[in-house]
């Protein structure tokens, strides 16, 4: 504990923090331009000293008022390493060999720092008869807590600097773009990855709403999304990575990978950090393999219809020929030829109606409906299920609305659906729809199966479904990973999707089942599906 500053010393103890407060950068503050040894040696009257410990554990002089100090280091010995332990003030008896050379004849010496963490003596030097007092004492001491105070503010400001320079190294030169944004959804941060992704200089953005860099209906509905999460806490997207679609400065839009994070600031203040990721090019690549995978299958599918379908009929017409000669002997085995002909002709069915599911002859020639209605004929022959089709709405037709990409992952999308309730949902009956909107066309797919145990939602998790109201006619896509033994087929049916700029949706029925629905745009101004 200090004892109270004489009123003598209340002034140059000021004067020494205000000082100290301007060294250690804390604004501009008032100082008289003094060194805190002047003021210290001036109040005390009697010379002072700073002294420090270097790399070989002797002390160093780094300032001095009312003393030439000498050349040679002082050893930390003696009085002064007594002070360098001590809390309070240590007289300089005896006087170390290295100052009493110099002619100290006494003094005081007090430690500036902590017990664990020493980091200078502050020393008052006479060089005569000199007597330093209780309150001299109190003031060297108050003297030292501020040059300690401005060494931990120094200490701490580098230590803030460099973490920050290392932060925002980090930040700017990730290749992925950082966006942070203030719970308004104003841009606070915009780092140089997300100046190339999005085409934007961070002048351009920061201080604008984030919902520039989002294409409608994401655009108009963002602000909703922040105060609905405010008021609920519910969470859309922090927290869980997902794919959306963002716009470049252009206007043209994209697909990317976006996880969202959040951090509450010790005033109160929340701050979201998005990383982003542009993944145009795994788009493309996807695109490609499947397109790849589709050749494949027109290729098998065309060796079936003309090589084991051939083959199969002309075996077929081989036995007819056998079992009819067999019959016209009276021979015993002419039902055998028979029953041979009647199993030919099933393998012979059953390779020509796969050819056909893996070359949709009737996607090509007269479009989507048509495709489905047959894929529904076989699902039926194939399943034994009853499965149905049905178009509703009033928009245009797909044939004139869709691409050729868009209209074949649509197809898959339903064929992959289909073989899913059927095979892994257990399911008796299944319905195949099309909802024909004036800028949508949605295909939704409903079973009787199983069903799931939750909702799959964007993040890859399983969540219970958001008995909230939804943004209108836009659904979430599937997860990239699901926890379920049909994941890899999800998985291609959520790239098909993406690929045909749309989303997809996967979960429960109402009344049991599943519920697949998949959600594209038609072809119109920007309109972007592959």
């Amino acid at each position: 504990m200090f004892r109270p500053i004489h009123p003598d010393y209340a002034f140059p103890l000021a004067e020494l923090a205000l000082c100290e407060l301007s060294k250690a950068g804390a604004g501009e503050v008032p100082a008289s331009g003094r060194s805190e040894v002047a003021i210290v040696a001036d109040a005390v009257g009697a010379a002072a000293a700073l002294l420090q410990l270097d790399g070989d554990g002797a002390l160093s002089v780094v300032a001095a008022s009312g003393w030439a100090p000498p050349s040679c280091r002082v050893p930390l010995a003696g009085a002064l390493a007594e002070a360098w332990v001590r809390e309070s003030c240590v007289d300089l008896r005896p006087v170390p060999e290295a100052l009493a050379a110099d002619g100290v004849a006494g003094g005081l010496a007090v430690r500036v720092g902590t017990a664990e963490h020493p980091r200078a003596l502050l020393v008052a030097l006479a060089f005569g008869p000199h007597a330093f007092d209780a309150d001299a004492r109190a003031f060297l001491q108050g003297a030292a807590a501020a040059l300690h105070a401005r060494f931990v503010i120094e200490s701490t400001r580098h230590a803030l600097e460099e973490s920050q320079a290392r932060a925002r190294a980090i930040v700017q030169t990730t290749v992925d773009g950082v966006i942070t944004i203030n719970d308004h959804g104003r841009i606070d941060g915009f780092n140089a990855g997300a100046e190339r992704i999005f085409g934007y200089t961070a002048d351009e953005v920061v201080g604008r709403n984030v919902s520039v860099l989002m294409p409608e209906p994401y655009h108009s509905e963002h602000d909703g999304y922040l105060a609905a999460y405010r008021e609920t806490g519910r969470r859309r997207i922090v927290g869980i990575g997902r794919e959306v679609v963002g716009r470049r400065k252009s206007g043209a839009t994209f697909p990317m990978d976006l996880a969202v994070s959040e951090v509450t600031l010790p005033d109160g203040e929340t701050l979201f950090t998005g990383v982003v990721r542009d993944i145009t090019d795994h788009r493309v690549l996807e695109r490609e393999v499947l397109r790849v995978a589709e050749e494949e299958r027109r290729r098998i599918g065309q060796d079936l219809h003309d090589g084991l379908g051939q083959e199969l009929t002309a075996v077929g017409l081989f036995l007819r020929g056998l079992a009819r000669g067999l019959d016209a002997d009276g021979s015993a085995r002419a039902d055998e030829a028979r029953r041979l002909v009647s199993l030919v002709d099933d393998a012979d069915t059953q390779a020509r109606t796969l050819a056909r599911s893996l070359v949709p002859v009737e996607l090509e020639q007269n479009g989507l409906g048509a495709a489905l209605s047959r894929l529904v004929e076989r699902a039926t022959a194939l399943y034994g299920l009853d499965v149905r089709t049905e178009t509703t709405g009033s928009g245009p037709a797909e044939a004139s609305a869709l691409t050729a990409d868009a209209a074949t992952n649509l197809y898959r999308i339903a064929q992959e659906a289909v073989s899913n309730a059927a095979q892994h949902g257990h399911a008796r009956r299944v319905t195949v729809a099309l909802v024909r909107g004036a800028h949508h066309l949605r295909l939704r797919v409903e079973d009787d199966g199983v069903g799931l145990d939750g909702a799959l939602r964007r993040g890859g998790v399983l969540e219970p479904l958001d008995t909230t109201p939804a943004a209108p006619d836009r659904v979430v896509s599937a997860p990239a990973r699901p926890a379920d033994q049909r994941g890899m087929g999800l998985r291609i049916m959520h790239y098909r999707a993406h690929l045909a700029g749309g989303s997809l949706e996967v979960r429960p029925g109402a009344g049991g089942g599943t519920v697949v629905t998949c959600t594209v745009p038609l072809r119109g101004p920007g309109f972007s599906s592959p």
